[in-house]
């Protein structure tokens, strides 16, 4: 990231959320962003997954200039190079948990080896037994498990999580912690993970906190 900048309009008045950030990430780094409600960390995630443009600056992912290219390549580049877990699952509703996990390499075209990817990835999470129920038959727990190994599907250079254990009880989200810490050793990615959870980041190599917009610490550990 070098010297971001996000600016939105509010009526009348330019509200600037992200406010000249610079920092790197090297590979395989497993990086916590944690700040306040409103201290840009969504926005930030937005801006590193291609998501959102900034106003300004430029974010750089493994040498390429994600800034500077077209939407259709860009596209490219997230089902690549990028996995991403949400706080809400975004699972489609009438695929069962193995077609949802395959749909990554089902867009890229690349189909084949999906099924036993996709079926070592659910081993993985403990899920095999579930690979045909639909997302409405399983838990909140059971349904991050089986986004979490659609964002392996593609084995990633870097996976982007956001508040993935924030709509889970404490046991399910120490759970999909466990497993995202592991998948993540096993797969080699670079992890940057936003959270309000200071059990979740405990775990992290790195913690950089946001406040109204600027990096207020970036502690290494």
């Amino acid at each position: 990231m070098r010297d971001l900048v996000k600016t939105i309009r509010n009526g009348p008045r330019e509200v600037q959320i992200i406010r000249g950030i610079s920092f790197d990430v090297p590979s395989q780094q497993f990086v916590a962003i944690m700040g306040p409600s409103g201290s840009g960390k969504s926005t930030l995630l937005g801006l590193i997954a291609g998501l959102d443009a900034p106003t300004s600056g430029s974010v750089i992912v493994d040498g390429i200039d994600i800034t500077a290219l077209r939407e259709d390549e860009l596209a490219q580049l997230r089902g690549q190079k990028l996995g991403f877990v949400f706080q809400s699952y975004h699972l489609i509703p009438t695929l069962t948990a193995i077609e949802n996990v395959m749909l990554p390499m089902e867009f890229s075209g690349a189909s084949n080896g999906a099924t036993a990817r996709a079926q070592h990835l659910l081993e993985s999470v403990g899920l095999m037994d579930r690979r045909d129920h639909y997302p409405a038959q399983l838990s909140g727990g059971e349904q991050q498990r089986v986004a979490l190994a659609r964002a392996f599907m593609m084995k990633p250079a870097v996976l982007l999580a956001d508040e993935p254990t924030g709509n889970l009880d404490s046991e399910n989200g120490r759970h999909v912690l466990e497993l995202l810490i592991r998948l993540n050793q096993e797969e080699g990615a670079t992890l940057v993970l936003v959270t309000h959870d200071e059990l979740l980041a405990s775990h992290a190599e790195r913690r950089i906190v946001l406040r109204d917009g600027r990096i207020l610490e970036d502690e290494r550990r």
